[in-house]
């Protein structure tokens, strides 16, 4: 036994006890039926149960006189106790009793080290022993010596606490930073405190939770990073932002929905594509199999053409439309990992500020193209038309062809009204537009005697003008070329519906755009005014894309089937394959069965990129409502009231408000016009008030 030690405690005898933690040192002033009257180093007396001291307790004075000369003995012990750990070596402690003891005490401990250790040195080492948890666990009065796997176990622990704490601690301090960034309370991040590991897992995590803010991983070390600040669903934006990981108005709804931005996602696919190209460049010099003379009709920007057509009088004052689609159907690798990142991205995504393909851009743009000039694979629809617009005949066929002209709308639109230059590259095919002008007004008077629902609205243009935290946003309206675009919209309308009628016919299970949905006579019609478009919209219900054909009434078709933009969409995609493996095999490509199956899956894909494509122009339209400044009043008309609320449309910025009816005027209607005052505009939370309303006479 060492010197010193005491196995029962009574008075003048140096004891420990655990207190925080951390083993705290006493002087034991007096002994009653188990219980010990202590006297602290700091001069403070305390009562403790005899069973809680530390089975180190001595060394025992007496006659030892007053309370100073107690606290003087208590520090003298003190400082040996603190001396002699210093030296201890927990570890090779551990290692030597490794496989001789399973437990043992820290006086047999000391022995190991110390021939005739006293009550200091055995105080030490146990000191030691408890600092030494990954190694030893404390069971009064002796220590466990832990086996090597839990050792390893609780050091990986240790190590991973150790972590997290370095990320809480210094990263907490860097958001700060970057909040205050955000704030404009100070300049630029400063991550000179933080070692590389812990940048690198705070910026990882940062981005992580940019992309998916609801995510679970690492929730609390999220929590703790973020205590103090703001409870904003777009922190994680802000902090990005201010850290320069992203710029200033960045598309987070991408991430949120693992879009690929851009055309990079398609270098992991080059061989498929390169694949597919050599396909295409193959026919790219030689004669198209048909000679028809097809032309193109489309925004001056577009570089994805993916329709054309040719159209020419029949003897009963019908027509013969025949339309060339792209055709990237043809060689399509369904299955393989590039089919597999298209369906993920599911529709091209057409934005203000750029646009993202769904197919790789060497594809869409290039590859498949409809150029003007070049030989490209086609899948054309062929329908003879009634003079009253009925179509009597559908014939798809694959094909090559040479397209004559890519025209844009503003060309087409001059020649159709009689104004076009002489050097307007549309005059030359002045006889097929005015003859597709004539089979589009006679189809779109059938669809309204079928009930269709034709909402007119101007084309909305936003645009984008500087660059980072300068962007502006310029709002404006293209309506100058409203035949063209008929045109263009009734044909694609017109081939989409006949393939579904022809699919039917031929009993082949299509992706079918429906909207089965029984409309009021008096909702038919062509409709331009808000107040009537509000109207109309209430009785129509979401179009769905399933495979079952049924009808989609506001369109006035009893059957449509997506298949007119294969580089744009992928249901169009699957459907130009499912007839063109009709056309060479006799037998459809996929099952109805196997469309479900696949639909459950596209539709989801659908909706996120849908959402995509409502959200990020909003947010654009919002930020110019905001930089115009709260003092701009807009013209807008009233669409809806009721006892509570009043609902205006902004018609040229096609924005919808609703707001307290105690701010409109008692003689407020329907159709009326207004001037009205937005505040407290926020683009990412798609949230602004209507401040004020004035009456318009």
């Amino acid at each position: 036994m060492a010197r010193g030690l005491v196995r029962y405690p009574g008075s003048g005898c140096v004891v420990e006890f655990m207190q925080g933690n951390a083993p705290q040192l006493a002087w034991v002033l007096e002994e009653q039926n188990g219980k010990l009257r202590l006297l602290l180093p700091n001069r403070r007396e305390t009562s403790l149960a005899s069973n809680r001291v530390l089975p180190w307790a001595g060394p025992s004075y007496s006659g030892l006189a007053g309370k100073e000369a107690a606290i003087a003995k208590l520090e003298e012990h003190k400082a040996r106790r603190e001396a002699a750990e210093a030296e201890m070596q927990p570890l090779d402690l551990w290692e030597t009793a490794q496989g001789e003891v399973s437990r043992a005490s820290a006086d047999w401990f000391m022995e190991l080290v110390r021939n005739d250790p006293d009550v200091d040195d055995v105080a030490a080492c146990g000191h030691a022993l408890l600092k030494c948890k990954s190694h030893f666990r404390f069971q009064p009065p002796e220590f466990e010596i832990l086996p090597a796997e839990v050792v390893a176990a609780r050091i990986a622990e240790q190590e991973a606490t150790r972590r997290r704490e370095s990320l809480v601690n210094g990263g907490s301090a860097f958001f700060r930073q970057l909040w205050e960034i955000h704030q404009r309370k100070r300049g630029t991040p400063d991550p000179r405190a933080l070692d590389e590991e812990v940048l690198s897992h705070v910026r990882r995590l940062l981005l992580d939770r940019l992309s998916n803010p609801e995510s679970q991983d690492e929730a609390p070390l999220w929590r703790g990073l973020i205590q103090g600040l703001p409870d904003d669903p777009f922190l994680p934006l802000y902090l990005a932002q201010a850290w320069n990981l992203v710029e200033p108005h960045h598309n987070f709804w991408l991430d949120r929905i693992d879009y690929a931005a851009g055309d990079a996602w398609s270098h992991a696919h080059s061989a498929e594509v390169e694949t597919l190209l050599s396909y295409v460049r193959q026919g790219e010099g030689a004669a198209p199999d048909t000679d028809l003379s097809f032309i193109s009709i489309d925004a001056p920007v577009t570089r994805d053409i993916d329709d054309a057509f040719s159209i020419s009088p029949l003897p009963d004052g019908g027509w013969r439309l025949t339309l060339a689609l792209a055709c990237p159907a043809a060689r399509w690798p369904f299955g393989g990992d590039l089919d597999a990142a298209v369906q993920q991205r599911a529709s091209s995504l057409y934005l203000p500020e750029t646009t993202h393909n769904m197919l790789p851009e060497i594809l869409g743009t290039d590859g498949y193209s409809l150029h003007a000039g070049k030989t490209k694979p086609a899948f054309l629809v062929t329908c003879e038309v009634r003079p009253d617009g009925g179509v009597t005949t559908c014939t798809p066929a694959q094909s090559t062809v040479r397209i004559a002209a890519n025209l844009t709308y503003d060309q087409c639109e001059a020649v159709l009204d009689e104004r076009a230059a002489r050097d307007n590259p549309a005059l030359p095919f002045a006889d097929q537009l005015h003859q597709a002008a004539a089979l589009a007004a006679a189809y779109r008077s059938l669809r309204l005697r079928n009930g269709a629902v034709i909402i007119e609205r101007p084309d909305l243009q936003l645009s984008l003008e500087g660059h980072g935290e300068e962007t502006r946003v310029v709002l404006d309206v293209d309506d100058a070329a409203p035949a063209a675009h008929h045109l263009v919209s009734e044909l694609m309308v017109l081939a989409n519906a006949a393939l579904a009628v022809w699919a039917g016919e031929h009993d082949v299970p299509l992706l079918h755009r429906t909207q089965d949905v029984t409309i009021p006579p008096e909702c038919g019609g062509v409709w331009t005014k808000p107040q009537d478009i509000a109207r109309v919209a209430r009785a129509l219900a979401p179009a769905m894309l399933e495979v079952t054909p049924r009808p989609h009434a506001g369109l006035g078709e009893k059957r449509y089937a997506p298949s007119s933009s294969p580089l744009r969409r992928y249901p169009d995609l699957v459907n130009e394959a499912q007839i063109l493996h009709v056309l060479h095999e006799g037998t459809p490509r996929w099952s109805g069965a196997e469309l479900n199956e696949l639909l459950a899956r596209l539709n989801l894909r659908l909706d996120a990129v849908a959402q995509v494509q409502r959200a990020r122009p909003r947010y654009w339209k919002l930020l110019h409502f905001r930089q115009q400044g709260e003092g701009h009043w807009w013209p807008a008309v009233v669409t809806d009231e009721t006892d509570t609320s009043v609902t205006v449309n902004l018609p040229r910025e096609q924005l919808i408000v609703r707001a307290r009816r105690a701010l409109f005027s008692e003689r407020t209607y329907r159709g009326q016009p207004v001037e009205v005052r937005l505040t407290k505009v926020r683009p990412l939370h798609n949230d602004f008030q209507l401040a004020e309303v004035r009456d318009v006479y």
